[in-house]
């Protein structure tokens, strides 16, 4: 079963109707429990770093996770369910992520440099960088819809499924196995993230 993780922190609905529209059936899920049962787990998130590690390691959700990710069944992590997979945080501070992957999610060093308004917000294009599976039947150089202050710099650079240039280029997505992430929004991303979301579900 196709499972979209519920921890307060995204509009879970936008992205089950997605998933529907591409003809895949997807429940929203809160407890660990229900975790451990998924088959293929989206992790989304819109908010604070801090605010969604606090909670899912509150709400028991943390171990669920990550034993999903290390059987080898899919996850998806979406905007914020792609930064707090690495190790740290630097919104208001310093915050522990959960240390899927190394490496750390930074604020956009752009406004007072190059004048480029943060949040970066609206569509953007994706290069390249690797095979994944989330891209699999997609255009080189497509646009996706971004919404997002901070990105993530992964240690291993060799996860960087695509980047995209705002007053530079930043990861936009990576992939790992069975572990696949996106800093923009696939659900709202029209034909584009509607083919990706059905190429995850058939993962």
């Amino acid at each position: 079963m196709l499972s979209i993780l519920d921890y307060d922190m995204a509009n879970l609905r936008s992205v089950q109707k997605a998933f529907e529209h591409v003809g895949f059936a997807a429940q929203i899920i809160s407890k660990p429990e229900h975790v451990k049962q998924a088959d293929k787990l989206v992790l989304p998130g819109v908010g604070a770093f801090a605010d969604a590690v606090k909670t899912l390691r509150d709400r028991g959700l943390v171990e669920p996770i990550l034993e999903h990710i290390e059987k080898g069944r899919p996850l998806l992590g979406i905007c914020l369910g792609l930064q707090i997979l690495f190790e740290k945080g630097y919104e208001d501070g310093e915050h522990q992520g959960l240390g899927v992957l190394k490496g750390d999610c930074v604020r956009f060093d752009v406004d007072s440099t190059q004048h480029l308004k943060v949040p970066h917000m609206g569509w953007n294009q994706l290069r390249m960088q690797k095979n994944s599976p989330l891209l699999r039947g997609l255009e080189p150089d497509c646009s996706v819809y971004f919404v997002h202050s901070y990105h993530v710099r992964p240690a291993d650079v060799s996860v960087i499924a695509t980047t995209t240039d705002y007053g530079g280029p930043f990861i936009s997505s990576i992939c790992r196995d069975n572990l696949v992430a996106t800093q923009f929004h696939p659900e709202k991303s029209q034909a584009v993230g509607l083919k990706m979301l059905a190429n995850f579900a058939a993962m």
